[in-house]
């Protein structure tokens, strides 16, 4: 079978239309810095390092995949520029299987008592509310009941837009008046959910990073009550990140996981950047599951990150 044997086509072409900026930069630059050249040698390792940390990378990650390849070099004494886009795939879905990043099946949940809590994290304007939109969509669709809570009582366009999206889907949220406790909408949205044996039950949060301290004990707090509920609530803490920010997305990893112990990790609006990249860096450097990535504006372009599926997209 081959590598895309099990995987939904359409799947697959969203996913090669979502990276297709990425793409083109990184295969216009790697065919520049391979011009005229027969081996891979010490100039063609300088330019591929050039292109990973201009493709947002990372500087760190970039030097793990450089000194792979160096050693494959090394152990095979002659290498071809033929070859170094399929090592290029080897080394970096190892570097990601590394990375505490395991290929996932479609939007299934891990056995738990009803409900399955997933707490939201990030900065307004990364594509927060809309990807729990598209969660609530694809949990739906696995057959899942949801519930939505919008414990984003700082901002009122964030409960209005966390209600068009619920109205969307067709799921039902709980709210409150803007400026009000996150942790009490918390509280109410588990009781609900569990009352309503609902099987997913996702929460937003507020996107402040003026003060780490603040958004801790935020946090903390809204855990806390969830917990007197379903005792290990939350299931996830979900961090989502602008990937189209590049390195102000790693800048952002550092703040949250800081404040609060992120679990997974989602990374939105891919398409509309040529910083694809910035997917290996930021699973490589932080450890923590990309569990999610973003590729377009529909319902279906939020898809699980699989990393084989991600690295063959980006290098073939």
């Amino acid at each position: 079978m081959g590598i895309f044997g099990f995987f939904d086509k359409s799947k697959k072409e969203n996913l090669d239309e979502g990276l297709a900026k990425t793409k083109e930069s990184v295969f216009k630059k790697l065919s520049r810095a391979v011009i005229g050249k027969s081996k891979v040698d010490d100039e063609v390792l300088d330019n591929l390092e050039e292109i990973l940390i201009s493709s947002d990378v990372g500087v760190d990650t970039t030097l793990k995949i450089i000194g792979r390849i160096e050693q494959r070099v090394s152990r095979d004494k002659y290498m071809g520029v033929n070859e170094l886009n399929n090592i290029l795939k080897e080394e970096i879905t190892a570097l990601l299987e590394e990375s505490n990043s395991p290929d996932l099946s479609d939007f299934d949940l891990p056995e738990s008592e009803n409900p399955y809590v997933i707490m939201v994290v990030g900065v307004n304007g990364v594509g927060k509310t809309t990807t729990i939109g598209k969660l609530a969509y694809n949990f739906k669709k696995a057959g899942k009941s949801v519930m939505l809570g919008a414990a984003d009582t700082f901002r009122a366009a964030a409960i209005e837009q966390l209600e068009i999206w619920a109205k969307r889907v067709d799921v039902p949220i709980v709210k409150q008046k803007m400026g009000a406790d996150p942790a009490s909408v918390a509280y109410d949205t588990i009781a609900s959910a569990k009352a309503a044996k609902t099987d997913v039950v996702i929460i937003d949060t507020a996107g402040r990073l003026h003060n780490k301290v603040n958004l801790m004990n935020e946090l903390s707090k809204i855990k806390k009550v969830m917990q007197k509920i379903v005792p290990d609530a939350p299931h996830e803490v979900l961090l989502v990140l602008d990937g189209s920010t590049g390195q102000n997305a790693f800048e952002q990893a550092k703040q949250f996981t800081a404040a609060t112990e992120v679990t997974a990790l989602a990374l939105t609006k891919l398409d509309g950047t040529a910083k694809g990249g910035v997917v290996i860096g930021i699973s490589d450097q932080f450890k923590i599951p990309v569990k999610y990535i973003g590729i377009g504006e529909k319902m279906e372009h939020l898809q699980i990150f699989r990393r084989r599926e991600f690295v063959e997209s980006l290098f073939s």
